[in-house]
């Protein structure tokens, strides 16, 4: 069995039965990167009060929870039950034995992408995210999911919804932004600094990647070489956070790894001798914690992609297994139960837990059908390095199935329509609207 590739049924082949959907790479609408320049960094003192973020400095530790895959189209109960425990955590301190006494409650939620099925749209953000977390209480920040960026239509803007509910300009008067998509919801929009951006916090650096569209990720060029900037330039007394949409390995039977996106992330490990404490991962719908030596240091890798979609993914192994060809293990998982992340991140260690919620049909106010104690690690946060002579490989050893770089441009045919052109000129004038509208009809700062 492969962390990579899952076989298809017979006949069940796409040449007879195309995908309605576009899947293709979409690049980032020029409206939207317009007056953004790079490196696309925040701190995480932008994201907090100045007391709540003396509070992390003072205490010696920092939390935060971590979801993904979590709109809840078709049926909303699993999103609203795993909202409720993440409320629940924070009044009853709810959270693992490892986590009880911790310095200080979690300070922020990182999504991990796919906010809205199915194609971020604009008209759903109330439905799948400003009303489910109304009483959350915590800034909500992160990365977009392949659903994010994938349009309806080949007249829709990808990243629309996002690009207005996260993008946001910061108001000149300091006051937060809200959309009106938001609503009577009280919760404003984020001021992230682009749609793969790196947080700067007091005891770990976040690189957060967007790995766009197609099946198992993309990168073009210019994000490439930002991460590889990025990777190399992050502190080197603290630990380093990688997250990126589609998972690097999954034992899974509906999308399994990405040998796209672990090349990638191989290469930038090697480029910068940098090594991540901890890989953060959705797009599979289920849980799994998965561990790989990489140089000389053993590396989890998070599959948390049971954050409230109501269609849960099949593991295709048990706890336990191990990769013949990428040597990947599978530590923990489930597939039965949706939940969300706890980490709490100190100068020396990576604490973490992962709380199970009640299924729709069992009670939903018994405070011990919350199970905080599912999976319970640690892990260094001393900052790694690979060591002289040392290469990290993610991909399978003997070269198999290892794809080659590729930006936007090899999923294009080397001409293009004129009906295509002008649907792409369509789109790009309506992201020219759109960032107008979100910018107080001013047009994107400079």
């Amino acid at each position: 069995m492969t962390t990579f590739h899952r076989p298809r049924q017979p006949g069940a082949s796409l040449a007879r039965h195309p995908a309605p959907r576009i899947t293709r790479f979409e690049p980032i609408p020029a409206a939207y990167a317009h007056g953004r320049k790079a490196p696309f960094r925040m701190d995480l003192s932008e994201v907090l009060t100045a007391d709540e973020y003396r509070e992390i400095t003072n205490s010696g530790s920092m939390s935060f929870h971590c979801i993904g895959d979590t709109g809840g189209v078709k049926n909303p109960e699993p999103q609203k039950l795993v909202e409720q425990g993440l409320e629940q955590s924070l009044h009853t301190g709810n959270m693992a034995p490892s986590l009880r006494g911790a310095s200080m409650a979690p300070a922020f939620c990182y999504h991990l992408g796919d906010v809205i099925y199915y194609n971020g749209e604009v008209s759903e953000y109330f439905a799948q995210f400003y009303d489910p977390y109304e009483h959350y209480p915590l800034p909500i920040i992160g990365i977009p999911g392949n659903h994010d960026g994938e349009p309806i239509n080949a007249e829709a803007t990808s990243l629309e919804g996002f690009y207005r509910n996260f993008l946001a300009l910061k108001a000149a008067d300091g006051k937060p932004t809200f959309t009106p998509e938001s609503r009577d919801s009280g919760r404003p929009a984020m001021t992230l600094p682009f749609f793969y951006w790196t947080l700067t916090t007091p005891f770990a650096t976040f690189i957060g990647l967007y790995s766009n569209v197609p099946e198992h990720g993309r990168l073009d060029d210019q994000q490439r070489a930002w991460l590889h900037s990025e990777m190399a330039a992050a502190d080197a007394g603290k630990a380093l956070i990688v997250a990126v949409h589609h998972p690097i390995y999954s034992f899974d039977d509906h999308h399994s790894g990405s040998p796209t996106m672990a090349k990638e992330l191989q290469d930038a490990i090697n480029a910068s001798r940098r090594v991540p404490n901890m890989v953060l991962n959705a797009h599979v719908h289920n849980y799994q914690r998965i561990e790989k030596t990489v140089g000389a240091h053993t590396i989890p890798f998070f599959v948390i992609g049971n954050g409230g979609y109501w269609n849960l993914h099949r593991l295709a192994a048990a706890q336990g297994y191990r990769d013949p060809e990428t040597e990947a293990k599978l530590i923990s998982a489930i597939d039965s139960r949706h939940g969300f992340m706890t980490f709490e991140i100190s100068d020396s260690v990576i604490n973490g837990n992962m709380t199970m919620v009640p299924r729709p049909q069992e009670s939903w106010t018994d405070a011990s059908a919350y199970n905080a104690s599912f999976d319970v690690f640690s892990y260094t946060a001393l900052p790694l390095h690979l060591a002289n002579g040392d290469t990290a490989r993610l991909l399978p050893t003997n070269g198999s199935n290892v794809p080659a770089h590729s930006d936007h441009r090899a999923d294009q045919s080397p001409t293009q329509s004129a009906t295509a052109r002008r649907r792409a000129q369509a789109r790009d004038a309506h992201a020219t609207r759109t960032s107008q509208r979100a910018h107080g009809g001013r047009g994107p700062a400079g």
